[in-house]
C-alpha cells in the first residue's frame, strides 16, 4: 500500500515495489496543487503495481534500446532480407519516438506519428509495413512487462487516398512471349525466359540453380535454394523443395546453353560475368526496356 508525505517542503510517495523493496518517489518542488498531483502519482503507481509492470523511471528504457533489443533477439529467426528490412525500418523511421521512454507512448502519439508521415507524402503501403514493425517492437516490451498493452493495436490505419494509385501487373500475351523469347539475342537470356515462363518458377529460385541440379536422365530440376537480394537461402519448407518436370524442347534448350555457359566457381546455371547469380534488378530493367 502507497502513502504519500511532505517532507522538506515536496511531497514523496512511499510504497514498496514488487519485490518488496521499498521505494520513494519525490515530486518537483513548489508545483502548483502538489498534494493532489501526489495523489494522483500515487494512484498511478499502485495501479501500475497491481499489474505487475512497475518499474523505476530510471529503470524504463527508451523506445531506441528496446528496439535494439528486439532486433537482437529477431536475428536467428528471421531471413537475413527479413531482418534488413525491420533494421531499416528502424534506423530510418523512428527518429520522433526514438528518446521517449517506452511507457509514455501511446495510442495519440502513434496516430500523429502516421499523420506526420501522410503529411510529408511517404507512401501508404510503406506506412503500413512501418507500422508493423512498430508494433512487434511494443508486443516485445509488453512481453518484457515494460508496459501491458501495446498501443499501436487501437491506432487508427492510414487509407488509401486518391493519389496512391496501384500499379497494374502487365501480363503478356501468348504472342508477346513467344515475342520476347524470338527478340533475346543472348542465349543466357533466352534460356532462363523459358525456363521461367514454361516451367513457373520464381525468379530467386531460377537465379540459384546449379548445374548438379539438373537431372537430365529423368528430364526434371530440382529446386533447393533460393537466391535474393545478394543472398543465398534453403527452400522454406519441404513443398518448396522439390522437382519440376522438363519437356523435350526446354532440355535441348538447357542442353545448348551449357555448352556456352561459362564457367563459374559456383556452377551456376546462369551467372553473371562475376560468376556470380544475376542481378535480378538488372533482370527486371532489361526486360522493361524490351517491353
Amino acid at each position: 500500500m502507497a502513502c504519500i508525505a511532505k517532507r522538506c517542503n515536496r511531497w514523496v510517495i512511499d510504497f514498496y515495489d514488487n519485490q518488496g523493496k521499498r521505494r520513494w518517489k519525490t515530486l518537483p518542488k513548489g508545483a502548483t496543487k502538489a498534494k493532489a498531483k501526489a495523489k494522483e502519482a500515487m494512484r498511478d503507481i499502485e495501479d501500475q503495481l497491481a499489474r505487475s509492470i512497475y518499474l523505476p523511471d530510471k529503470k524504463i528504457p527508451i523506445f531506441s534500446e528496446v528496439a535494439k533489443d528486439w532486433l537482437e533477439y529477431k536475428k536467428p529467426n528471421l531471413r537475413e532480407s527479413t531482418w534488413s528490412v525491420y533494421e531499416g525500418h528502424t534506423r530510418n523511421h523512428f527518429h520522433d519516438i526514438n528518446d521517449l521512454k517506452i511507457n509514455r507512448i501511446t495510442t495519440a502519439k502513434i496516430e500523429k506519428f502516421i499523420v506526420y508521415r501522410q503529411n510529408q507524402g511517404m507512401n501508404i503501403s510503406t506506412i503500413k509495413e512501418i507500422l508493423v514493425t512498430l508494433g512487434q517492437i511494443i508486443a516485445y516490451t509488453v512481453r518484457h512487462k515494460y508496459i501491458d498493452y501495446n498501443p499501436v493495436r487501437d491506432a487508427e490505419r492510414p487509407k488509401g487516398q486518391g493519389n496512391t494509385k496501384k500499379q497494374k501487373t502487365r501480363i503478356l500475351t501468348p504472342d508477346e512471349i513467344n515475342a520476347l523469347i524470338d527478340v533475346e539475342s543472348n542465349l543466357e537470356y533466352k534460356t532462363l525466359f523459358q525456363l521461367a515462363i514454361f516451367r513457373g518458377a520464381r525468379q530467386g529460385k531460377i537465379l540459384g540453380l546449379k548445374w548438379l541440379d539438373v537431372d537430365y536422365e529423368n528430364n526434371q530440376i530440382h529446386i533447393q535454394r533460393t537466391f535474393n537480394n545478394d543472398a543465398w537461402y534453403d527452400t522454406k519448407t519441404d513443398a518448396s523443395d522439390r522437382k519440376i518436370d522438363l519437356g523435350p524442347a526446354m532440355m535441348t534448350a538447357l542442353k545448348k546453353w551449357k555448352l556456352a555457359c561459362p564457367k563459374s566457381k559456383l556452377n551456376l546455371v546462369f551467372p553473371n560475368k562475376a560468376e556470380n547469380p544475376i542481378n535480378h534488378n538488372n533482370l527486371v530493367t532489361g526486360i522493361s526496356i524490351l517491353l
